[in-house]
C-alpha cells in the first residue's frame, strides 16, 4: 500500500508533526483544518467554515478535483448555538454535492477563539 504524504504550499508548511493530507490509492485524507491564520480567525463559525473550505478547495483545485469530490467530512464545533448559521453556509458551499458528514461538539479546539476544525476525505476518481 502506496501513501503519498502531501503539503501545499499554498496553506503554508504545518507548524506541526503531521501533513496536510495523505493519499492512498484514489482516496485523499486531509489533517484538520481551521481558520487559525486567516482574517475568519475571529470571526463567526460560519466564516470560519468558509474559510476552511477555501483551503480544502485548494487542496482539491492542486490534485485536479473540486469540492465536488468530497465524500466525507468530519466537523468539530466548540458551540452549538449557532449551528443554524454553520448548517446554511454547508448548504452554500456544498450546492448539489452534499458529502457523507459527522458533527462532533467538543470542549475547545488550539486556540480560543477558534470555534470549528474539520477533516474531509476526498475520492480522485
Amino acid at each position: 500500500m502506496l501513501l503519498e504524504r502531501i503539503n501545499y504550499p499554498e496553506l503554508g508548511l504545518p507548524l506541526g508533526p503531521y501533513t496536510h493530507a495523505v493519499m492512498q490509492g484514489s482516496t485523499l485524507y486531509t489533517s484538520g483544518f481551521t481558520a487559525f491564520g486567516t482574517p475568519a480567525q475571529d470571526a463567526p463559525i460560519a466564516d470560519q467554515a468558509k474559510a476552511i473550505f477555501s483551503q480544502l478547495e485548494i487542496i482539491a483545485k492542486a490534485q485536479g478535483i473540486g469540492l465536488r469530490h468530497l465524500v466525507k467530512v468530519t466537523i468539530f464545533v466548540t458551540d452549538l448555538s449557532d449551528i443554524d448559521a454553520l448548517r446554511r453556509a454547508l448548504v452554500e458551499i456544498y450546492s448539489d454535492h452534499t458529502p457523507a458528514s459527522s458533527l462532533i461538539k467538543i470542549e475547545s479546539l488550539f486556540a480560543p477563539e477558534l470555534k470549528i476544525e474539520i477533516e474531509a476525505i476526498f475520492a480522485l476518481s
